[in-house]
C-alpha cells in the first residue's frame, strides 16, 4: 500500500536502544571476568613471547613416522575409540531409564488433569536432582578418582564418561519426550495402554532423529574427551602425548595430533551421514 505524503516515516530504529542497553550491559559483565582472569592481548605479539613460541613450534617438525612408534598410535587410537564408545553404551544404560522416570511426558495425572500432579511432580524430583548429581562433575575429575581406585588405563576414562554422560544424555533425552507431539501417547494411554507401550508408539517414532542426532554428538564429545582423560592417566592418545611432552619429543607430539585430528573428522564425517540417513 503506497504511503500518503504526509504521513512522517521515523528513520530511527526503536529497538536501537534497548540493542545498545543490552550490549552495555554485556560488557559490563564481561570487564570483571577480563580482569580477573588478567587477559591481555598484546602478549600474544611480544617479540620475545614470538620468539619463544616460533622456536617451540619449530621443535615439533619433522613429524614421527616411525614403524614402532605408528604401532604404538595405532593401539592408543584404538583405545581412545573403545573408550568412548563403551562409555557412551554404559551411560546409555543408565540415561534411558531415568530418563523415562524424570520426564514428565508419560505422566497420567497430566491425562487426567493436563497437567502434572503435585505429588507427581515430588517423585521425580530425586531423579532430576540425580541427574543434576551426575553431569555437575567433569568427567575429568572421575577420571581422576577412578584412577586411584582402578589404577592407570581406559577403564577409568570408561566409567568416567559413563558417569558424567548418563546425565547428560538423561536430561536432553528427557527434554526432548516432553517436546514432541504428546497427544498420541495420550490416546495410547486413554485406550488402556501402558505407558511403556504408549512410549514406544507414541513418543519414540517422532523424537527418534532428535535423540539420534544427539546421542552422535554426545560420541563425538566422548571421543575428545577420552583424549584429555588420557593426561591423567586414563590411556589412549591422551597418555601418548602427555608422555611425549614429558620427554620433550615434539615430532611425536605432532604425529598424536594429526592423528587425533583424522579422528575426529572421521567421528563427525560418519555422524553426519547417519543424520542424513535418519532424516
Amino acid at each position: 500500500m503506497p504511503l500518503n505524503p504526509l504521513q512522517r516515516v521515523d528513520p530511527r530504529d526503536p529497538a536501537a536502544l534497548p540493542r545498545a542497553l543490552i550490549t552495555l550491559l554485556a560488557l559490563v559483565l564481561l570487564w570483571p571476568g577480563l580482569v580477573l582472569t588478567e587477559f591481555r592481548p598484546g602478549t600474544l605479539v611480544d617479540p620475545r613471547n614470538l620468539d619463544t613460541f616460533g622456536r617451540f613450534l619449530a621443535g615439533f617438525w619433522p613429524p614421527e613416522v616411525s614403524a614402532e612408534f605408528l604401532a604404538l598410535l595405532g593401539k592408543a587410537t584404538l583405545e581412545t575409540l573403545a573408550m568412548a564408545t563403551a562409555g557412551l553404551a554404559l551411560a546409555l544404560l543408565l540415561a534411558i531409564p531415568l530418563s523415562l522416570l524424570s520426564s514428565r511426558a508419560l505422566s497420567v495425572s497430566a491425562l487426567i488433569s493436563g497437567r502434572p500432579g503435585r505429588l507427581a511432580s515430588i517423585a521425580r524430583y530425586p531423579v532430576r536432582l540425580l541427574l543434576i548429581l551426575l553431569r555437575s562433575i567433569p568427567e575429568i575429575v572421575w577420571a581422576l578418582l577412578f584412577v586411584r581406585a582402578v589404577g592407570l588405563g581406559p577403564t577409568a576414562g570408561v566409567l568416567a564418561i559413563a558417569i558424567t554422560y548418563s546425565g547428560m544424555l538423561g536430561k536432553v533425552y528427557a527434554e526432548i519426550y516432553e517436546s514432541v507431539d504428546q497427544r498420541p501417547a495420550r490416546a495410547l494411554m486413554q485406550a488402556g495402554s501402558s505407558r511403556l507401550a504408549a512410549f514406544f508408539y507414541g513418543i519414540l517414532p517422532a523424537a527418534a532423529q532428535e535423540l539420534t542426532s544427539y546421542t552422535l554428538y554426545r560420541w563425538e564429545c566422548a571421543v575428545r574427551a577420552s583424549v584429555i582423560m588420557g593426561f591423567v592417566g586414563a590411556g589412549g592418545l591422551g597418555q601418548m602425548i602427555d608422555l611425549s611432552i614429558r620427554m620433550f619429543a615434539g615430532g611425536e607430539v605432532v604425529s598424536i595430533l594429526l592423528t587425533f585430528l583424522i579422528l575426529v573428522l572421521a567421528a563427525d564425517q560418519l555422524s553426519s551421514l547417519l543424520r542424513r540417513r535418519l532424516a
